[in-house]
């Protein structure tokens, strides 16, 4: 007997927000303009190169377009005295 894997794509969890969903550019664009960072300073925030900061704000869909790791948005949120947002508390959970 074959085990049969579910495709990615059609997993259940996949889509909802929770605390390890990575986050939308629009969410990390707004979170660095809250800031008041550039995208080289936000980078240093968090150590990583402005190229990583630029993939991360591209738009969804396109070969530029990177996913930012949940745990580094975190991290840029509390290094710069921002709330997280209720679906990273895991609220829903």
């Amino acid at each position: 007997m074959t085990a049969r894997l579910m495709p990615v794509a059609n997993h259940e969890n996949r889509g909802r927000r929770g605390p390890f969903s990575n986050p939308t550019p629009a969410e990390i664009i707004a979170a660095r303009e809250a800031a008041r960072l550039t995208q080289t300073e936000a980078g240093a925030r968090v150590r990583a190169r402005l190229r990583s900061w630029q993939h991360w704000e591209a738009t969804p869909g396109t070969e530029e377009h990177r996913n930012m790791p949940p745990g580094l948005f975190e991290l840029f949120l509390i290094k710069t005295g921002q709330a997280l947002p209720s679906w990273m508390k895991g609220d829903d959970a």
